[in-house]
């Protein structure tokens, strides 16, 4: 029977906390059941299994870091957009690691959580509106968008495991890498003849 109050948003949060004190591969069901003060086995009529939590945890986080850059970048276009976009993702995954890593990990979701969930829709249009500001249009705007996700995570992903030891701060190198970008999006290379689309 499951317990008064216990629901799979309160499980979710609890998993969600706990992912970002802990890290997400550390997180287990038993975990969580000692955290809301509760019998493992209460967890289970609330969410089918670990999976299932860590693909609830990967959703509420993709609402909740869609949110943070769509509040950054509203009214702001062009590089100002850019660097609103990018801080926002980067304080996120700063803040909440544990979330964070869901967004990014191959974690089955079930598709019917998928589709009533707003973040990942959000975060596909924030992403393409703020660089169809550039002029860009498909297949350019698809190679524009995994460009930015894999610099952003990339550094990021380094940053969290201490891969930046040399004495010039990130954050210089941060500023520099969006400037590099914004150039780089104001004057996209001309696509290759025979490229598919």
């Amino acid at each position: 029977m499951a317990r008064a109050g216990l629901n799979a948003e309160r499980v979710t949060i609890a998993g969600a906390e706990l992912a970002d004190e802990v890290g997400l591969g550390q997180v287990t069901m038993s975990q969580v059941a000692r955290r809301l003060g509760v019998k493992d086995a209460s967890l289970y009529a609330h969410v089918r299994n670990l999976e299932d939590l860590r693909g609830r945890i990967a959703l509420v986080a993709a609402d909740e870091k869609s949110i943070r850059i769509a509040e950054a970048t509203a009214g702001r276009s062009g590089r100002d957009a850019l660097v609103a976009f990018a801080d926002a993702w980067r304080e996120y995954a700063h803040e909440h690691p544990g979330r964070y890593a869901a967004t990014q990990a191959p974690i089955r979701i079930d598709p019917d959580l998928a589709a009533t969930a707003p973040g990942p829709r959000r975060a596909v249009e924030l992403t393409y509106g703020m660089l169809r500001g550039y002029g860009l249009a498909e297949p350019d705007l698809t190679d524009a968008v995994r460009l930015l996700r894999s610099t952003f995570h990339g550094f990021v992903a380094l940053e969290a495991a201490g891969g930046f030891a040399h004495s010039r701060p990130p954050q210089h190198s941060w500023v520099r890498a969006l400037d590099a970008l914004h150039t780089l999006l104001e004057h996209w290379p001309p696509s290759r003849e025979g490229d598919p689309a």
